[in-house]
């Protein structure tokens, strides 16, 4: 039976930073009880919502029972503190339906859903399948557009006709293409939530009206992520610029090689997880690794 479209949200799934949250994993598994205390970590510093399960918790990498049960472990362990996002893509439309149902189903606040990677589709083709899997969601839908990784963009004019749709809530913009990032907001800026899915664009996409950013920066500092919205939120714009330029070169080293491999290495240099990657992903370049510790001692992190 076809569940009742949800209706579009008159408040945004989330307000802030949203931390894009590495999945703590060794040759065994997901190591569980590092996952619960970085979950719990999150949210004392802060954070205002986390997803699970996206490019950067490595979901192209684990296998479909880990997927399901590190979503549904999430969604209990934050037991309604933020909301949970869990990523549900995937170049198989019909695994993506499947566990954007699972997702649901154990207690996601909404799913984000990237745009197919290798099996390049058209527009329309991404509009057939963003709409297919929205109306198996019974929670809102965030798209998300990353064509460098992908190697296929949502265009303006698409997101237009997926808009339309009820379930369809937000866009994670990580498009470099700023000119086509303002044409999007004059287009759906109105009718769909906007997030910056780039660290080094937070500020120039809360100018144009964004509500925030699903950030990879902000496992490794969230209170200091955060305080980029809160500044910009209470309309002290230099303030929030500020803090963008002084985190630039922290955003630069962790994005020296693909994500998640150099925050993967930040956060085990933290403490948090094993700098444990599965392949093809392999650890960081040792003059990158090093580069990357002395730009977290300049912001007096303990490594």
């Amino acid at each position: 039976m076809q569940e009742e479209p949800i209706m579009k949200q008159n408040h945004p799934i989330f307000r802030g930073i949203a931390t894009a949250l590495i999945t703590p994993t060794t040759p065994t598994g997901i190591d569980y009880d590092r996952f619960g205390r970085l979950i719990d970590w999150q949210i004392q510093q802060g954070i205002n919502a986390l997803v699970i399960c996206g490019t950067t918790g490595e979901s192209s990498t684990l296998t479909d029972a880990e997927h399901r049960r590190a979503i549904a472990f999430a969604c209990e362990r934050v037991n309604g503190r933020v909301p949970v996002i869990a990523g549900t893509g995937s170049n198989e439309t019909d695994y993506a339906v499947e566990l954007t149902k699972s997702a649901c189903a154990d207690g996601a606040d909404a799913v984000l859903v990237v745009t197919p990677y290798y099996n390049k589709t058209t527009q329309r083709g991404l509009v057939t399948m963003y709409n297919t899997i929205a109306d198996a969601s019974t929670k809102p839908v965030i798209l998300y557009n990353v064509p460098s990784r992908t190697g296929i963009g949502i265009e303006p004019a698409t997101y237009v006709k997926l808009a339309e749709h009820p379930n369809i809530a937000a866009i994670k913009e990580a498009n470099s293409d700023i000119s086509k990032i303002v044409e999007t907001f004059s287009l759906v800026g109105d009718r769909l939530d906007i997030y910056s899915g780039n660290d080094d664009q937070i500020v120039p996409i809360l100018s144009m009206g964004g509500a925030g950013c699903i950030s990879v920066l902000s496992n490794v500092i969230p209170a200091e992520t955060v305080a980029i919205t809160q500044r910009f939120f209470a309309g002290d714009v230099a303030g929030a610029a500020q803090l963008q330029c002084r985190y630039m070169p922290l955003i630069r080293a962790l994005f020296c090689e693909s994500n998640p491999i150099p925050v993967k290495a930040a956060m085990a240099a933290l403490g948090y997880c094993d700098n444990y990657l599965r392949l093809p992903l392999v650890p960081m370049e040792e003059d990158h690794y090093q580069g990357m510790l002395q730009r977290m001692r300049e912001l007096g992190l303990p490594v």
